[in-house]
């Protein structure tokens, strides 16, 4: 791989990884009530995630997934009911599961970094994103495997960036969140947003939502 499909290659990615989804509002959430450090480690979740659709594009098996209608429409429903199980999570509480700290249960950066990867691989969306946007940078004439891993870890290195930049945000709302009428606007719009995409998919059809 030539210096100049590294630099074509990097603007691209940083602007997929900067994409607002609902990763990234988990990422601002985790730093808004736990602090930065804990959103960066809990976003290891994501670039397992990640790291696993990376190595199945590179192996072809993803072009297999989305080949299948009933695969991609399986994996599709459990993301979906996955995002619709933390709306409803947050939807109940007043707030107070995302003020605990430490050893906490809700607060365990094993806990978040679940969320994290589950929200990921739930999203058979991602597959596809590197699928068709990581070969557009391949070589054919070099060694294709090597590539792919040489632009996932680039596209993972990339991400955590922006995992730290998201919780950055995160961190600077803690003041704002402090209030109980700010952590109500928040809880609001976090169901909306993750229950959004599944609403549009229902009215979209499943047919649209794959393309």
């Amino acid at each position: 791989m030539d210096l100049s499909t590294l630099i074509f290659f990097l603007p691209a990615c940083f602007a997929l990884n900067l994409a607002p989804g609902p990763n990234n509002l988990l990422s601002i959430n985790n730093a808004a009530h736990h602090g930065f450090a804990a959103s960066c480690f809990a976003g290891l979740g994501r670039l397992v995630a990640f790291a696993i659709m990376i190595a199945l594009a590179s192996a072809g098996l993803a072009a297999v997934i989305f080949a299948s209608k009933t695969i991609f429409i399986t994996v599709k429903l459990l993301g979906a009911a996955y995002l619709i199980y933390l709306a409803y999570k947050l939807w109940v509480s007043d707030g107070s599961a995302m003020d605990q700290k430490g050893g906490e249960l809700e607060g365990k950066i094993s806990t978040l970094m679940r969320r994290e990867f589950l929200v990921a691989i739930g999203n058979p969306k991602a597959i596809l994103i590197f699928t068709a946007f990581l070969p557009q940078f391949v070589v054919p004439d070099e060694d294709v495997f090597t590539q792919f891993i040489t632009l996932g870890a680039t596209f993972l290195a990339l991400e955590w960036i922006a995992i730290a930049i998201y919780a950055y945000l995160g961190l600077h709302l803690q003041r704002w969140l402090a209030g109980v009428k700010a952590k109500k606007y928040l809880i609001e719009f976090a169901v909306r947003f993750l229950v959004g995409p599944v609403y549009l998919c229902s009215l979209l059809g499943m047919r649209g939502c794959k393309s």
